[in-house]
């Protein structure tokens, strides 16, 4: 597998969007939707400590995190990332978009593109993602994008993996 760090941070593009790196000056627009470990930001200190947190996962092997961005417009609409290692082959995405730019397509090009980045780079063999049985808007996009439902993880959550 060729994991993170790279010698440069992978930028994606297509379709009008561009992931790259999270940088100092992105953070507050991103506090919203800054989150470590399920726990969210609620301001530019705590936002600041989870991109901290972030970028040595990354340095560590762990992890990729990009900013989902509008090329047309440069504004910043999201994140997303694969997250918690690579243990068996496998990658796990998060992601979140700011509330007005949901519905638009920016996510479901972003995920695309990480997926691939996942399996054609990195060489994973799995691509997963797991949300709460309430997110029925992230349990539509990843429907929609051929992510498949493989089990319940408790009561709440559920892990779906990209079918090919």
């Amino acid at each position: 597998m060729n994991l993170p760090p790279y010698s440069q941070f992978p930028q994606l593009t297509g379709d009008g969007i561009l992931l790259r790196e999270v940088l100092p000056a992105d953070i507050p627009a991103l506090i919203p939707i800054s989150f470590y470990d399920g726990k969210p930001a609620t301001t530019f200190a705590e936002a600041t400590e989870m991109q901290v947190r972030i970028d040595k996962d990354y340095a560590d092997r762990n992890s990729i995190h990009w900013c989902i961005v509008d090329t047309a417009t440069s504004q910043i609409t999201g994140t997303l990332g694969y997250y918690r290692g690579f243990a068996n082959n496998t990658g796990e995405l998060g992601f979140v978009l700011l509330p007005r730019y949901q519905g638009k397509g920016y996510m479901s090009k972003a995920i695309n593109l990480a997926v691939n980045f996942g399996l054609d780079i990195i060489g994973l063999s799995r691509v997963t993602a797991i949300t709460t049985k309430q997110n029925l808007k992230a349990v539509q996009l990843l429907t929609r994008l051929n992510f498949a439902k493989v089990k319940e993880l408790n009561e709440d959550e559920v892990e779906y993996e990209t079918v090919a």
